[in-house]
């Protein structure tokens, strides 16, 4: 009798463990791009406050897709990562591609147009990334693209900090062989 309850115990131990689901990884995670601007510290006096800009996105994969061909349609506009909009907030106001840009928060977007990409920033915030009102638009920055001599997984926004001088840099945006830049500069 006890190897019949033991045997029933086993199976339904089995049973149960067969029908755990399996976990999957997300096919987007999210990212986030910071750069912290500090002033240098007075004796004496309590250190300052650091500020950021900041940028979180969702990082779309590749996943065998040939990424240039997606993004180089013209007139289709992209949500700048994946799922919600990508997010710019700046607690300093910017200067991005020549552009004057307040401290507050942004949705970024992608588009190209005449074989040239733009960066478009929008005023309206925290919608689905699929979402984009035009007449939010702050302004489109003109991207510098390039190819990359490998392709790239995972899609990246970088702010980079220039090395000669913190309060300035170049935004990056990075996937498969396509490489989209332009400058920042605190004002």
């Amino acid at each position: 009798m006890r190897g019949i309850i033991g045997l029933v115990g086993l199976f339904a131990v089995t049973s149960l463990g067969a029908q755990a689901p399996r976990l999957s990884a997300a096919p987007s995670t999210r990212a986030t791009a910071v750069v912290t601007l500090t002033t240098p510290r007075v004796a004496g006096q309590p250190a300052p406050t650091p500020l950021t800009i900041k940028i979180d996105y969702g990082q779309p994969h590749a996943r065998g897709r040939n990424v240039p061909t997606e993004l180089g349609t013209d007139g289709t506009i992209w949500r700048t990562g994946a799922n919600a909009s990508t997010t710019l907030t700046t607690e300093v106001d910017l200067t991005i591609g020549g552009t004057a840009v307040p401290k507050g928060s942004y949705s970024l977007y992608t588009i190209r147009e005449r074989g040239t990409y733009y960066l478009i920033i929008n005023r309206n915030t925290g919608q689905w990334g699929t979402e984009y009102d035009a007449s939010k638009d702050l302004a489109r920055v003109v991207l510098t693209a390039a190819t990359r001599p490998s392709a790239l997984e995972s899609f990246q926004i970088a702010l980079v900090p220039a090395a000669d001088a913190p309060a300035r840099g170049a935004l990056t945006l990075l996937w498969g062989t396509l490489t989209l830049s332009t400058e920042w500069t605190v004002r």
